[in-house]
């Protein structure tokens, strides 16, 4: 005999709370596809690093073979910076609008023409005219792949996935002198120009089976299926599969609104109050790195006596320190940003709400953290051994018979792993900042790097000649150390800007309605 069931009210339904919601998570792609799609966004930086330093041990040649001085030679280095450092502006508002995948497609397209044309080239106008269209190809990978990492990881594990993609950019910089150096050497410097035509092609056909759409006004937290061809991938099915297995209600994602590109949007992040002052600081960092890896291959020629080979192994101690630099700080972001987190957790950051949209992790208050503290205590230390390694640089060179070349070879190790360390610290900390527009973001603190960088490389060489490598780099170090007057400015107002910026930007939206 069966029971009978007691009625439904003896159950107190009523008096349940509501099961909670599965909240859908932030990015359905779990770590091993978000850390295989900053491999593959951190390969496709490599060609704006190989581009620029496979270039550098051919300088002497290709001023040789074209019948102009080095000067002219140097003159398309700071031309690719110009570009470099223009390109972003323009790629990286189009990737926040338009799609990661579209705008990656035209960037290596763009990269591939001009290099083909570089192989086949035989005048200096040429020359110079191709290597700012390979810049303008190649440039844009570092503020695009800023983008993807802001679309798919949250600020707490950002700087370490932020750390593997700055140690794939920066491994030209250890290998790339190398090949072009034994390129050069052995089949001619044309020959650089063929083997970036072939990594280009190859990579070209790897990105689009493998790449995903991740920016987030198109397809959400990864969920949803792009309605551009271009911005689907072969792959999708797996996509929508890891979709099921990670998240109850995947369509309930919220996606933005379509935002119409703003190409200005770089140069106004760069004018903002809160960017500016650690955006120059780094910019100015950076020009100097790039001043002395500009003038090694002159000075290691001329100094040391060594030849096109045996400058691209010079280059190595820069590339590594490079590499290693970033790595540990990568990690070390992430630890300091779960340490400061946990200090102040349940201080002021607000409460959950119904709206999923509310709380998304990007979206929340930026005054409910102190990003300050959690990313940028290390930039001072990093700064002062950059100062240090720049003065045993240039006054190493200086005295080339009294110091053996282990010397200046050592400090440049030192220089590229300060110099990236900081790079990443605040290339990090402006992605979370300005998390709605990261592409953009990047690509402002891109133009401003490039820009004092090719100013530096511009008069690097007339001004050793004129007054001594070792002057010359004392110079250099004395206007970065003035420049920590921006982290220090950032480090005490940039805080209450942002505070001041969201309450009135609250109060304007008040208005409105």
């Amino acid at each position: 005999m069966t029971q009978s069931r007691p009625p439904v009210d003896d159950l107190n339904v009523s008096s349940r709370p509501p099961p909670a919601e599965p909240q859908d998570p932030y990015s359905i792609f779990d770590r091993r596809q978000k850390a295989l799609i900053v491999i593959i966004i951190s390969t496709a930086a490599t060609f704006s690093g190989f581009a620029s330093n496979i270039y550098f041990p051919a300088l002497p040649t290709i001023a040789n073979d074209l019948g102009v001085s080095i000067e002219l030679v140097n003159l398309t280095v700071t031309s690719y910076l110009i570009f470099q450092g223009i390109a972003p502006s323009l790629w990286g508002p189009i990737s926040d609008v338009k799609g990661r995948r579209i705008a990656y497609f035209c960037t290596f397209v763009v990269f591939l023409g001009a290099c083909i044309g570089l192989a086949e080239t035989k005048d200096y106008a040429t020359l110079i005219v191709l290597r700012c269209l390979q810049s303008t190809g190649s440039a844009s990978t570092i503020a695009i792949g800023s983008g993807v990492i802001g679309d798919i990881t949250t600020r707490g594990e950002r700087g370490g996935f932020m750390g593997i993609f700055q140690a794939g950019l920066l491994v030209p910089v250890a290998v790339g002198p190398i090949i072009g150096g034994a390129l050069a050497g052995s089949l001619g410097w044309r020959a650089i120009f063929w083997f970036l035509t072939i990594y280009c092609a190859a990579f070209l056909l790897v990105m689009v089976v493998l790449l995903p759409e991740t920016l987030r006004s198109i397809v959400g937290n990864g969920s949803r299926t792009p309605s551009n061809a271009i911005a689907r991938y072969p792959l999708v099915v797996y996509q929508h599969y890891s979709s099921t297995k990670m998240s109850l209600d995947a369509d309930r994602t919220i996606i933005g609104s379509r935002k119409r590109i703003d190409v200005t949007g770089p140069f106004r992040i760069i004018l903002n109050k809160t960017a500016a002052p650690i955006v120059v600081f780094l910019a100015i960092h950076y020009a100097v790195w790039q001043m002395s890896i500009t003038a090694m291959s002159s000075l290691f020629t001329d100094r040391y006596g060594l030849t096109e080979t045996q400058v691209g192994l010079t280059f190595i101690a820069n590339g590594v320190g490079s590499m290693v630099g970033t790595l540990v700080t990568g990690r070390i972001l992430d630890v300091d940003y779960r340490r400061v987190k946990a200090k102040h957790e349940g201080q002021s950051t607000p409460r959950p709400t119904s709206n999923p949209q509310d709380n998304d992790p990007e979206r929340l208050p930026v005054k409910a953290f102190p990003l300050e503290k959690a990313r940028l205590r290390l930039v001072p230390v990093f700064s002062v051994l950059q100062c240090l390694s720049i003065l045993l640089f240039g006054w190493s060179i200086q005295y080339p018979r009294s110091v053996h070349i282990a010397v200046p070879i050592v400090s440049t190790f030192i220089t590229g792993w300060t110099a990236v360390s900081t790079q990443s610290v605040i290339m990090t900390y402006l992605v979370d900042i300005f998390s709605d527009r990261s592409a953009a973001a990047s690509a402002s603190l891109n133009l401003a790097r490039c820009l004092f960088a090719a100013g530096g490389t511009s008069f690097v060489m007339p001004l050793v000649d004129r007054i001594g490598v070792g002057l010359a780099f004392t110079i250099c170090a004395a206007v970065q150390a003035l420049a920590l007057s921006g982290v220090a400015v950032t480090w005490k107002y940039a805080a209450k800007w942002k505070e001041r910026d969201e309450m009135n930007q609250n109060q304007g939206l008040e208005n409105t309605k």
